[in-house]
């Protein structure tokens, strides 16, 4: 039921632990929160409200650890290096994690789901941004779409192509037509700590550029945190998978 991985990855220069849970179904991808790891979903109970689907062969979910997130967090190292990290992770789901997942579905061309709460739904959102030709959509719970104001300095083109709320206003062309066949979906709750003012913002650039998208707001009992995410994950993705 559960396998764990462990390589070292050269764009990343360090070594990453990947987990996953499930035999078969559509490979999803569930970003940690900030300073997460791969078993972070496990430890918070994500894992066991996902059970169904994956007892019923529906999803399979795989995770890895958020090296991104983690240097965001400490704050350490410079903004150019923390914006490097940022860039670097993206490449190293796209040209390592993909083709792990790909392998183990033993479907050389499968779409992924991205999904993630926190930062991990501006990962999410990333992926089916810059990556469309592998993930058809994301499921991004009370996301934190602009991350500038954890550099402490300015932000360097490594950080631009990484952030989606940079970096989608200029797409255009065939780049742009991938996206517009994509779907995000933008859940948030009004309570303690969300500001769904978030998902709202990105919904609209998102929109403004024809890419489909919906925003689901939880009301005020909703609050940032994991028993919130709890109970939307298991929905949504009964909804896409």
């Amino acid at each position: 039921m559960k396998e764990t991985a462990r390589w070292h990855s050269d764009r990343l220069q360090q070594e990453i632990t990947v987990v996953r849970w499930g035999t078969f179904g559509t490979p999803v991808l569930l970003f940690p929160t900030a300073g997460g790891d791969a078993e972070e979903i496990e430890r918070f109970h994500v894992i066991r409200v996902l059970q169904p689907l994956l007892d019923q062969g529906r999803i399979k979910v795989f995770s890895c650890d958020s090296v991104a997130g983690q240097w965001l967090a400490s704050g350490e190292g410079s903004v150019g290096h923390r914006c490097w990290i940022q860039n670097q992770f993206h490449q190293f789901v796209r040209h390592e994690l993909v083709p792990a997942i790909r392998n183990d579905c033993r479907t050389p061309d499968i779409e992924i789901i991205a999904a993630g709460a926190s930062i991990g739904a501006f990962h999410a959102l990333a992926m089916v941004c810059r990556f469309p030709d592998a993930f058809r959509a994301a499921v991004c719970m009370s996301g934190t779409y602009d991350l500038t104001r954890f550099l402490k300095g300015s932000p360097t083109a490594d950080f631009y192509f990484a952030s989606p709320v940079h970096f989608l206003p200029d797409m255009n062309g065939g780049d742009l037509e991938a996206v517009r066949r994509r779907f995000v979906l933008l859940a948030s709750g009004e309570g303690r700590a969300e500001d769904i003012g978030e998902s709202w913002r990105v919904a609209h650039l998102l929109g403004s550029k024809g890419v489909p998208n919906r925003v689901d707001p939880w009301g005020p009992e909703w609050h940032h945190d994991w028993p919130t995410w709890r109970h939307m994950l298991p929905q949504y993705l009964g909804e896409l998978a």
